[in-house]
Order: C-alpha cells, then structure tokens, then sequence
C-alpha cells in the first residue's frame, strides 16, 4: 500500500518505491508534518516531530502544552492570525471583516487512483492501481469553512500530488484571498533554492542561491506563467549537484498568475510553498460552495537534480500529456513564419513544402497571416477566415496542394486575441479585458479577449472548429503573444472582479477541452511568444511547446537546458533557423544548428528552396538522423552532461530504458587556441555492456565511457558540435 495510516499514531505515512512523506495529527488536532526525503520503513515516524517550548513571542495555543505553538509547529496547511506569522497557505475573509482561521482534523479517507480536479488539468491514472489518494478533511470550527487536503501518491513514478478544497460550510458568504496548492515546513534551512527565471528570448535560466532568513520567491503578475518566471522551483541540499544529493521539486500544474517560494523563520526553518498568486486575487464563495486550487506535484530525489528531473519527464510525459499523440514520435516540420512572415502567397508556400518534401520533412506548418486581412500585427486577429488576397483558392485548395506532396499540413491560430482593427472587436468591443472608464493598453497592437464569458469561449470554439473542419489539418500552433492589463470583465459583478485572472485560465481551459477532445487526430502545440506559458496546465491539453522564439543554436543551450530540469524534451520544440539569426545576430554553421535542434521535436524554419547543394546533403542528413533517433530524444532518458552556465561547452545525452541504445551531442561554444586535451564523461549506460559508437566503429565498455569518459572533440572555429551513436554489442 502507497498510503498507511497508524491510528495509535495518528499518522500518515505516503511512500512511493524511492520516497517517504509522513504526516501526524498532533495535539489539539493540527495537521503536522514530519518527514519528507528517501524512503524510510515503517510507521514509528511519530518521535521526528519535537515540541519544545519557546519564548512568550511564540504564544501557545492549548494552555496546558506550552510546548505547543503553531509558531513552531511544522504544518501541512497553516493559516494566519491564530498564532502561526509565517506565510499561510490560505487566508480567507469572513462576514464580520475578520480574516483570522485555524484549521483541526475532522476526518479522512483513503481511495484508491486519483479522483480528477473539476475544470482543472491534473496528472491522472488509467488504472486505479497506479496510484492512491489521501484526502483529509479539515475544518474551522468557529466559521463553518472546511478544507479537503489531497495527496496522490505515484508509487511507480515517485510523485506526489497534492492540491487543497475550500468548502464554504457557514451560513454566510465568503471571500477567499489567498489558497496555495501545498505548504511544507523542513527543520533547517541548509539548502540552495533553484529556480526558471528570464525573459522573451532567454527563457527558463537556470539560477540557484542558498537560503537565507526572510522571504526568497518568484511570481507572475502577468495572467500567464510567463517567459520572466516558470512555475518551479527546488530545495537542494548544500553540495548537491546533478548527480548526488538531495532535491527538493515542487512544480504547479497551472498556467497563470502563481507564487512560489521559501520562507526561512527566525529558527531558521523554511516554508516552502506554491500555488495561485494571492495578488489581485479573490473568490467569493456562497454558502455550499468550494473553490478547488491547481495541482502541486512534487518530487523528491537522493540522485541530484539530473534524477528529480527524470522523474518529472516520466510522468509529465506519460501521466499528464494525453491524447492520440502523448506515445507517438512526432512529426519532422518546416514552419514558414521566419522564410515569408506576413508576405506569402499559396505558389510560395507550395515550393518552400516541395523543398521540403525532397529533404525528408514530414509536416508543412503555415503560420500568421493566412486569414482576415493580416499584413502585418496590426489587424485581424479574431477575423478566423481565409484571407482570399493571398489564398484565392481558399484553405482547401492550399493543403491539398500539401497533401499531395504526401506531407501533412499544420496551421498557426491566435485565437485568445483581438485586434482592435478587426470585424470581431468591431462587432463586440466589450468582449476584451477591459475596466470601463480605463484606457485598453495594447501590446503587439492587440488585446486579449476576456475568456471568463461563456459567449467568448463559445466564439472561439466554433470558429477554430470550423476552419479545423474545413480541411485535412493535422497540426496546430495556439499562440499567446501579450500579458493581461486592465483585468476586468463586462459580465462580472463589482464584487467578483478580483476572481477575472482565474476565471479566464478555466475559460481557457475548457476551450482546449473541448477543441483538443473534438479533434483527437491534431497534434496541438502551446506557444506564447515562444515559451512565455511552457509549463505543466497546457502540456495537459497540448503535448508539446515551442520552447522559445530565440531559435539561435548557442542561445538555445541555456534555454533547452533549463527546460529539461522540469519538462520531458518530448514536449520541446526545436527548430533550425536561417542565419544570421533573427533574434541574436549569430552566425552559427548548419550542423552545430542540426545538433542542437535534434534535442527536441525537429524541424525548421527558414526558406529551404534558398538552400544550396551543399546545405541540402547536410540538411537531407540531420533529417535522416532524426527518424532514426528520435524514440530515443522524445521518450529515452535524459542526461545532462555538461552545463551550458558553468563552462565553453554544454552536453547532453539520451538513453533508452533498456540501455542498449543512446545518443549524444557535444557542443562547443568559443574557440579555444591551443586548447588542451580533454575528456568527458557518459551517464545512464550499463556498465557491463559493451557498445559500439558510429563514430570510429571501436567499441567501449559502459563502465569505460562513464568512468573514464571520451575525448573532447577539437574543433577549430567557433560555434561547434558532435553528435555521438551508441548500440549494446
């Protein structure tokens, strides 16, 4: 059994095959927490949680255990105002004007599987055996508000996932303020906390900084995960690297404004939290009603950051990923946005899909620009149909004109948008985010359509649906190009303008329910500005992301890098694009932007009927390259090597489950003169295989290459790669 309960102890004991997670009743019925880390046996974990009294500055709470202070006690959903000053995990207002609660066990029950969280994307089960769930009940006593605390226990994936409901049990309304997805106290704060952070272009840096006494967190503000700030973040042990050590993960399954981070009190003690940010936020609940927070899935590994990660891809990919696409190899592209942008016509199209047909490309995506009268950012966006100027023929005639290369055919939407110079905006100019009286901020030239009114969501679920219907397409890229201002919606009353942020994440949410589940056969791929909402609620509905607009191959070692601490690469994009590189500048050679685009899902984005032979051999060989390894990029195991943050050179490599087949890449990014002889070292292989590199046909013991490692290649020029093959013998 994942979950054991000693009713002797009033203790919970959660344990997956590598992770314990224990949790007591302790006096006067507050949910403690007592253990989180490697598994440990048994359930006399009761004697880890210490009372011990302490100064009048932390009052008591049961006159006659002075030992006892919510101050001091590590608890699993603590609230404020009661006499715990840390964060609290909710905070809630009631009638009087009072915000104060204090939460006490009332009950529990243990199920088998994962009941689904309602409007919600979760991780989730296809069989009840796969997981177990515990939900204990707390309950205010004084208020009438209860809170349902839920724990899935992936046994085999070595996961938990929690969430929290807020039930309005009273006889009054309510107005929640602030409800995190999960709080957890630890002893002492000999810890590093890691974190995503960057910006357009940069996105998901890698940056780690040890703990200090006060508040360290991330957040978005912005009504999207964001390209500044990714839902994530980590407690590492001093000295853990990405091999050794004990990590810490917490990653949310949302993809809007959150807060995430630690809390290290005056005993130094941290808090770790995350969930919904508490800013700009409220919901009011009616009696009888609940609010139920996004899912906090959380990750412990004794084998550093390199295992924490794996962990998060094995079950992202299998148990949060769905649909027709979530086990299939994906598709080789060619995106035309960075060949034509906006100046485009169907011949053009048809000839950039011909070249890419003789190179081995599976896919054709077209992207901005086919519908309304979209020249340029300016106009358009909600006008979902045929710009007849560019396609006169319509949709129809130009992916069939794909279909019969033998290619299949992908489209660009940006359906969450409005142009104010468009027919939509002119027919229902109320239907944006908007506050009345306020000026409507644009960026891009754009707004964002306010998608916490069922009319809207209803709008664009029909016309996406239509054009999906119109025509044999296969592929879709759902873009979101600007963050919220003015956050306010026509149809929501005064009081309930606070709940618009999250209102719109359900509303979109359920558009991609529903478009997603009517069309099974379409691979959706999320894209916002690049990777600005690549995180765990849209890989729910759609899975994978373009990982970040910044296609630069240097650029992209620090981006897909920092991905792959949380994300299966299965779920990146990755393509080549021309040089000098459209964001950076750079001139990188073809092979190093090959290389570093197979660590993802391939493809490119450039205008190949301007290649030359030259280009073409190469090109038709990175292609060829991928469809033979590719199983091994989108569903091997994923070692990071060498880090991009640390040095000249980042490496990287995959191997498959049964570790008789992996492959490598090298990068170098500066020239060095004269440069020393070097080696580096494999990971993930068997130690006693043997296994044959494409590279020189010699043969090397898996104990050889991960011990004493292979020679650095020597490059001469800069921006530089070798990619590795490795078959068992």
């Amino acid at each position: 059994m994942a979950i054991q309960y000693d009713a002797s102890r009033r203790l919970f004991h959660l344990q997956t095959d590598d992770t314990s997670y224990a949790i007591q009743i302790a006096h006067g019925g507050y949910l403690a927490h007592v253990y989180w880390g490697a598994r440990v046996r048994g359930l006399k974990l009761d004697k880890l949680l210490e009372f011990k009294t302490r100064a009048s500055f932390s009052p008591t709470t049961i006159k006659d255990i002075p030992e006892l202070s919510l101050d001091t006690l590590p608890q699993e959903y603590p609230g404020y105002g009661t006499s715990d000053f840390r964060h609290p995990a909710y905070q809630v207002k009631f009638a009087d004007g009072s915000t104060a609660s204090e939460l006490v066990y009332d009950s529990h029950r243990i199920v088998p599987g994962k009941p689904k969280l309602p409007g919600l994307p979760a991780t989730y089960v296809e069989r009840d055996d796969e997981a177990e769930t515990l939900e204990i009940t707390m309950k205010d006593p004084a208020s009438g508000l209860a809170v349902v605390l839920s724990y899935t226990v992936f046994e085999k994936w070595n996961a938990i996932a929690r969430s929290a409901r807020l039930i309005n049990n009273g006889s009054t309304a309510i107005e929640v303020q602030r409800a995190l997805s999960m709080s957890v106290d630890f002893a002492h704060d000999r810890y590093d906390l890691l974190q995503l952070s960057g910006a357009w272009a940069r996105e998901r840096y890698v940056h780690r900084r040890p703990l200090v006494p006060g508040l360290q967190a991330v957040e978005s503000r912005r009504g999207s995960s964001s390209h500044v700030q990714n839902p994530f973040v980590a407690l590492l042990e001093r000295g853990a690297d990405e091999d050794h050590g004990g990590v810490y993960g917490v990653s949310l399954v949302y993809s809007g404004n959150f807060t995430a981070g630690v809390e290290v009190d005056q005993f130094h003690s941290p808090r770790l939290f995350i969930g919904i940010n508490p800013f700009d936020f409220g919901w009011r609940l009616e009696p009888g009603e609940s609010f139920q927070t996004p899912e906090a899935v959380l990750v412990f590994s004794a084998e550093g950051l390199g295992g924490m990660s794996r962990k998060y891809h094995d079950l992202y990919r299998s148990r949060l990923c769905r649909g027709t696409f979530r086990d299939k190899t994906r598709p080789i592209l060619v995106n035309n946005w960075e060949a034509t942008y906006f100046n485009f016509d169907a011949d053009k199209i048809e000839a950039i899909a011909r070249a890419g047909k003789e190179l081995g490309i599976e896919l054709f995506v077209l992207d901005d620009g086919w519908f309304g009268k979209r020249d340029s950012d300016n106009s358009s966006l909600g006008d979902w149909f045929v710009d007849r100027r560019k396609l006169p023929n319509g949709l129809e005639d130009l992916v069939q004109r794909v279909r019969n290369l033998d290619m299949q055919f992908g489209l660009w939407f940006e359906p969450e948008m409005v142009s104010p110079d468009s027919e939509l905006y002119r027919a229902h100019p109320d239907w944006c985010l908007h506050i009345e009286g306020r000026r409507r901020t644009e960026a891009r030239q754009q707004l964002i359509l306010d998608l916490s009114r069922e009319d809207v969501q209803d709008y664009i679920v029909k016309t996406i649906s239509g054009i999906l219907s119109s025509a044999p397409i296969t592929y879709v890229k759902w873009d979101m190009n600007r963050n919220m201002t003015e956050i306010g919606s026509a149809k929501l009353p005064p009081e309930r303008q606070r709940e618009t942020a999250h209102r719109y994440m359900l509303g979109l949410y359920s558009v991609l329910e529903r478009i997603t589940s009517a069309f099974p056969h379409v691979l959706f791929e999320s894209c916002s500005g690049g990777g600005g909402r690549f995180d765990p609620g849209m890989l729910y509905y759609m899975p994978q992301t373009w990982t970040s607009d910044n296609t630069d191959a240097i650029s992209r070692l620090k981006i897909q890098y920092g991905t792959s601490i949380v994300y299966p690469v299965s779920a990146m994009g990755a393509h080549v694009s021309a040089v000098p590189n459209h964001q950076v500048g750079r001139v990188t050679p073809l092979e190093t932007r090959g290389h570093v685009a197979l660590s993802g899902n391939f493809g490119y984005e450039l205008d190949l009927t301007k290649f030359t032979e030259e280009e073409k051999e190469i090109v038709k060989a990175q292609i060829a390259l991928y469809k033979e390894i590719r199983h091994l990029v989108q569903f091997g195991d994923f070692y990071r090597l060498l880090s991009p943050f640390e040095g000249n050179a980042a490496a990287w490599m995959f191997v498959a489950k049964d570790k008789r087949e992996a492959f490598a890449v090298y990068v170098q990014i500066l020239q060095e003169p004269y440069a020393p002889l070097d080696r580096f070292r494999l990971k993930g292989l068997d130690p006693n295989l043997d296994y044959e590199l494409d590279r020189d046909g010699l043969v090397y013991g898996g104990d050889e290459l991960m011990n004493a490692g292979m020679p650095v290649p020597q490059f001469h020029g800069d921006f530089r790669s070798r990619v590795y093959r490795l078959r068992a013998k």
